[in-house]
């Protein structure tokens, strides 16, 4: 069993920032969890986890380049660390271990 707890929400935020790659920063996340997941996400939701993440050492950060659009502000990009991959592949085998566990009939196959 794995010493890593990722609630779900925390694993979908890290696997979308994996999705985006080097384009994760808040809007883009949420716009891509809503379109994939027809799921709504708060910004207040998102940031709190994404810095619960990244105080975890999950995610790291970086500012981008200030633009006139967004009136002088820099958008906060985001990307897995390498231990942040790590717990990743570990709570992907603990599920892929459940499913494998679950004997055919129960779910009808």
């Amino acid at each position: 069993m794995s010493k890593h707890h990722l609630g779900e929400f925390e694993e979908i935020v890290m696997l979308t920032v994996a999705v985006l790659h080097d384009e994760a920063y808040g809007i883009a996340i949420i716009d891509e969890m809503e379109q994939r997941l027809n799921r709504k996400v708060s910004i207040g939701a998102l940031q709190t986890v994404l810095r619960r993440l990244e105080k975890k050492g999950y995610l790291s950060s970086r500012f981008g380049e200030a633009t006139k659009v967004r009136g002088g502000k820099r958008k906060r990009y985001f990307t897995l660390t390498s231990y942040g991959k790590k717990v990743l592949a570990e709570v992907k085998e603990q599920r892929i271990g459940l499913w494998n566990a679950i004997p055919k009939f129960v779910l009808g196959e």
